[in-house]
């Protein structure tokens, strides 16, 4: 942590342990309920407030995906998303696997885009 100007805390250690390591895309009151299991005093602020350092950092993206609540994701290359309708998985799509066209609006400057897919896993009863 302290190669990206970010003071380590025995907090900021556990959350980070678990975010930046997890393939899942968690949501913060996730990363609390996990963290709290290993770290029983780490408060809710304290998680909220990392993540958003972590964010700022670059260490973490967060995306809204239609489920009510932001997600955090450790995977801060480009890449796409498939949610999963029945159980609500979030999977990541390689960047190459989806191909866009030049993206033009009008009236618009386009920063970034990402694809969601969503349906159900092939192998899903």
């Amino acid at each position: 942590m302290s190669q990206y100007g970010i003071r380590p805390s025995a907090q900021r250690v556990a959350i980070a342990r678990y975010v930046l390591a997890t393939d899942q895309h968690p949501t913060a009151e996730q990363v609390w309920s996990r963290v709290r299991a290993t770290f029983p005093t780490v408060s809710r602020a304290t998680v909220y407030n990392t993540l958003q350092l972590f964010k700022q950092h670059g260490l973490l993206l967060e995306h809204e995906l239609g489920g009510g609540s932001a997600v955090f994701d450790p995977n801060v290359e480009p890449h796409h998303h498939f949610v999963d309708d029945e159980t609500g998985e979030i999977r990541d799509i390689p960047w190459s696997a989806i191909a866009v066209g030049d993206v033009q609006l009008p009236d618009v400057q386009v920063r970034e885009y990402s694809v969601v897919v969503r349906g159900r896993r092939a192998d899903a009863p």
